[in-house]
């Protein structure tokens, strides 16, 4: 690791397999606490390049439990925190929405690092069992449309960082990370990012993996369809930029958008959403966020049909009877 962090702090960068190699050594514990931590600080003072990003994924998928889940075409719907913005948990109400509407979702996640309560923590504090005993996750998935894989029961080998991660208590490339490495590898894939630099460098690495995807960044810095300004979106036919007016909604405010406190408040609101009830702007991001979801998986369908589509599994209470299942099937 010395060789390493000399090089790294000379401004070079890793090879693909350098980059792997390097995380499956950390995932080992070949390296001290202080050599990992250095490690992750270097990419706080720059940018990850593409070969960087693609070999740590690798060796992430491949020292992960893997799940298979038999031919079945699912979706997931994650940002890679690391924003700032601390917003209440849309991804997670999005993802229970495309289940509702009938869709087959397998939602990666964990718990808050940089956020103050991540969708492991809120899922936790709603009653849901983590597992990775992938028989019940696939009847979760047959009867509800949705499970949940939580990444420390998948990604056993990152026990190694975790301690690291919640000292720094900063963003690190884990959060850029986190999004690509979902043991499913779904076919579809909605993926929010807190820069257009990430954006960029996701879209490489989704048009490399032969999915269809979305990647999704506001331009204000949220790393989800926030609303609150424009939204760029890099899919599998190319870029597009699009107004909160455009989709059909007002545009928010950021202070609308803010999550509880802590997982007890976050759970609130969560069943507050899932109930239709509470302020508009969080039905509406939701809405809007499960809406590109489910034109990820129908492309032909329009983006303004595809949230009306998701506005419908709220609104008919489709989405709190497939989370319901879900709680029911554990």
């Amino acid at each position: 690791m010395k060789a390493i962090l000399s090089r790294l702090f000379e401004h070079e960068r890793l090879s693909r397999e350098e980059a792997k190699n390097v995380l499956m050594g950390i995932a080992r514990a070949e390296y001290n606490p202080i050599q990992v931590a250095s490690f992750l600080t270097v990419y706080q003072m720059r940018a990850i390049a593409l070969p960087e990003l693609q070999g740590f994924r690798e060796a992430l998928l491949e020292l992960c439990i893997p799940f298979d889940v038999e031919g079945a075409e699912t979706v997931d719907i994650v940002g890679t925190g690391g924003d700032g913005k601390q917003t209440f948990n849309i991804s997670t109400l999005a993802a229970v929405v495309v289940a509702g509407a009938g869709h087959k979702v397998t939602k990666h996640g964990s718990y808050g690092v940089s956020a103050l309560v991540g969708s492991s923590n809120v899922l936790e504090a709603l009653g849901y069992r983590f597992t990775n005993d992938t028989d019940l996750l696939k009847r979760q998935l047959d009867r509800a449309n949705l499970c949940f894989l939580h990444a420390p029961l998948f990604h056993p080998a990152l026990k190694e960082v975790v301690p690291v991660r919640k000292q720094l208590g900063l963003k690190t490339f884990f959060n850029m990370l986190g999004p690509l490495v979902n043991p499913v590898q779904p076919r579809y894939q909605v993926l929010g990012t807190y820069s257009l630099e990430l954006s960029r460098l996701y879209q490489y690495v989704m048009q490399e993996a032969g999915r269809r995807f979305a990647v999704v960044h506001t331009l204000d810095g949220n790393d989800e369809i926030s609303l609150t300004d424009e939204v760029r979106i890099y899919a599998n036919e190319g870029q597009s930029l699009v107004t909160p007016e455009e989709m059909g909604f007002r545009r928010l405010k950021q202070e609308e958008l803010a999550g509880g406190k802590d997982s007890a408040e976050a759970a609130q609101i969560f069943h507050e959403v899932l109930n239709g009830v509470g302020p508009s702007a969080r039905i509406d991001v939701v809405v809007a966020n499960a809406g590109m979801a489910i034109q990820c998986i129908k492309p032909a369908q329009s983006l303004l049909d595809s949230i009306a589509e998701a506005r419908e599994s709220l609104v008919s209470g489709k989405a709190k009877a497939a989370f319901q299942q879900l709680l029911a099937n554990q």
